[in-house]
């Protein structure tokens, strides 16, 4: 079996290192202990044992020292200087990926930092391309029971599905002082959420969170994440008890099922069209290198139309006849005019190059043009000629 991985996000006191803590303890309960890997730099103490801490390589309170930072930018900075050895936490977990079936990763409850910031997507990236990784994201149940403060979370986890592109599962933390029963109810009946938002606006009057303009809004936005409800997998969990765990992992298996069948090929798909671009790439950039230098490409039909229908660089518009030159003037050829040219901090002619100042100017350009030609690297040379022979 694959190893798999889960990447716990969540807001600051929505209780996920608890989650994390409660998920590590199930799994070796249940005889299949986990790869724990910590990405938090500012947190004091952690209540499971981490395979890997990120406090091991970066000290945070040095970082915000030596670089004159805050707390979140010191999080952003120190999780920019961990991302720079990712191959190489890759590499440990890949070498124990025969000892477990699950590798579980405790993020920073700034969670801006992570999911938004460029290290944040290079550790997942490099997780979810080298295993099955879902999201797991953690929401505060009893802070959540007002339907606004519900919606505005699960825009944020929109947001969050966006960015990762992975599968995703909603787990409502904190089961054990408030049920996530209404959560499932909102994310499954329209009517019901709107029959919960008209209780809000009444309870709190027009002038409060659930004015007209508010309640407007959130069932215009309630109408639009139906389709993305769809695409998730939602638990209730409680970090204290232990309850509900098993539906978790569960869902973590539908999830890596899901990951296998859709997201795996959508980035493959994604690599090979990367690679396709690229190559397209250096190939025109080899075709106007090559149409610089006076050469021809018989086995490139397409970059010969291209030549005729299209003018790269300037020499291509020398052969055209008068009043086409599409927009570049040319040098005006009065008699009796001196052109003068003048270069700022020349001090051997104060600035100014004439032909009474220096009179084998045009001389020293083709000399210098003779020497850059000689000096050319002999390993273009050889590529091009290879490119030819091809």
């Amino acid at each position: 079996m694959a190893l798999k991985t889960v990447i716990c996000i969540g807001m600051a006191g929505s209780g996920k290192t608890t989650f994390m803590q409660r998920l590590n303890s199930h799994l070796h309960a249940a005889k299949t202990a986990p790869y724990v890997v910590q990405l938090d730099p500012a947190v004091l103490n952690v209540p499971y044992g981490a395979n890997i801490d990120i406090r091991d390589s970066v000290k945070y309170k040095k970082v915000m020292e030596n670089y004159n930072l805050g707390p979140n930018g010191a999080i952003v900075t120190s999780l920019n200087l961990f991302s720079t050895k990712i191959d190489q936490v890759i590499k440990l977990v890949e070498n124990k990926r025969d000892l477990h079936d699950y590798c579980i990763i405790d993020t920073p409850g700034q969670i801006e930092c992570f999911v938004w910031s460029a290290s944040g997507s290079i550790i997942t990236e490099s997780f979810a391309s080298t295993f099955p990784t879902v999201i797991a994201y953690i929401v505060d149940t009893p802070r959540n029971s007002s339907p606004t403060t519900f919606m505005s979370n699960m825009l944020y986890a929109c947001s969050i599905l966006y960015k990762t592109k992975l599968p995703m599962i909603v787990v409502f933390n904190k089961t054990d002082v408030c049920k996530a029963d209404f959560a499932r109810e909102w994310m499954t009946d329209f009517e019901a959420f709107q029959e919960a938002l008209k209780e809000d606006q009444e309870l709190n009057g027009e002038s409060g969170m659930g004015s007209g303009y508010m309640g407007s809004l959130i069932n215009s936005m309630s109408l639009m994440l139906e389709e993305f409800y769809s695409q998730l997998d939602m638990v209730g969990v409680s970090s204290f008890t232990g309850d509900g765990f098993d539906e978790f992992l569960n869902a973590v298996d539908k999830k890596v099922v899901e990951y296998e069948e859709f997201y795996k090929a959508e980035r493959e798909s994604l690599l090979k069209r990367k690679e396709e671009e690229e190559k397209a790439r250096k190939d025109k950039s080899l075709t106007h290198l090559m149409k610089d230098l006076g050469l021809k490409d018989d086995q490139n039909p397409k970059a010969k139309s291209d030549s005729n229908d299209e003018a790269d660089v300037i020499s291509d518009l020398e052969e055209e006849e008068e009043g086409e030159h599409d927009g570049i003037v040319l040098r005006d050829e009065d008699e009796g005019v001196e052109r003068e040219y003048t270069f700022a901090g020349d001090e051997r002619t104060n600035g100014e190059i004439n032909g009474q100042s220096a009179p084998n100017l045009q001389k020293r350009y083709q000399e210098a043009l003779e020497q850059v030609a000689k000096s050319a690297s002999s390993e273009t040379a050889e590529n091009i000629a290879r490119y030819i022979r091809q």
